[in-house]
């Protein structure tokens, strides 16, 4: 049985390794550009460091995938799996904006068990266990229970044509944060049309669910996490009274983007 309060204090530390070096703290900070055109930074280093060797010793059965290590295959032949992003919404985080978040999953049978989201920028400790619910801050979470996809709350800055019925609320960087609003019923609807990897999703789309919300791929089909290839297209995450209408919106789109 795994030790949840120690896993907490592990996700709080790791918020505070990055906390101390968040530019938005007055802090300097090397960052760069990885080969895939996407930032990275010192701290990302740090934080996936410090993850790796204190989540290893608490369960050392477990395999591990993160953004920023090495994949290595071995973890498909075990039962649990760390998911990790150490840095979620490292633009946000370079930039010092808060709309950055650690991102811990515990993944097992290809489903998230324990998830953890830190935003020490924002003073929120996001958790869930699956079946057990979700909480922030202590608090318990209930997702958005809107039942009209017209005038539905979506984190963005801008939208197609199409979706000019909707409405734009705050869109941190993070897509786990952009999940989690969710199931805070800050927003009703979180879709992506893109190709993205586990790690960005796994803790945020369980403390969705728990929270009641509709999660799966933008297809309307079920995520499934720990594959060989660690990617998805696209995420689904929504009030429950929606969904079908989102993925019917969305299908055209989906089928296309898909392929590119």
């Amino acid at each position: 049985m795994i030790d949840r309060q120690r896993l907490e204090d592990i996700c709080s530390e790791a918020g505070q390794i990055a906390l101390q070096q968040w530019p938005g703290g007055g802090h300097a900070l090397e960052s760069w550009i990885k080969d895939n055109d996407s930032p990275v930074c010192a701290a990302d280093l740090e934080v996936d460091s410090f993850l790796k060797r204190e989540l290893s010793a608490l369960l050392p059965s477990a395999g591990w995938l993160s953004e920023e290590s090495i994949d290595r295959p071995e973890r498909l032949g075990r039962g649990l799996c760390w998911l990790v992003d150490p840095i979620d919404g490292t633009r946000d985080y370079i930039g010092g904006r808060s709309g950055w978040a650690v991102s811990v999953a515990l993944i097992s049978a290809g489903k998230p068990l324990i998830g953890s989201l830190v935003a020490p920028a924002r003073e929120e400790v996001w958790t869930a266990t699956a079946g057990q619910g979700a909480w922030l801050n202590g608090r318990p979470l209930s997702a958005s229970q809107r039942t009209s996809l017209t005038g539905a709350r979506v984190p963005a800055e801008t939208l197609p044509s199409e979706d000019q019925d909707l409405t734009m609320v705050e869109r941190p960087n993070s897509i786990a944060l952009r999940i989690a609003m969710v199931a805070d019923d800050r927003a009703d609807l979180l879709a992506t049309l893109r190709w993205g990897y586990e790690w960005d999703i796994a803790a945020a789309t369980l403390i969705a669910r728990e929270a009641g919300a509709a999660v799966t791929d933008a297809f309307g089909k079920p995520l499934s996490y720990n594959k060989r290839d660690p990617r998805a297209f696209g995420v689904l995450v929504c009030a429950p009274g929606i969904h079908q209408a989102a993925v019917k919106r969305l299908a055209d789109r989906a089928a296309r983007f898909a392929v590119q």
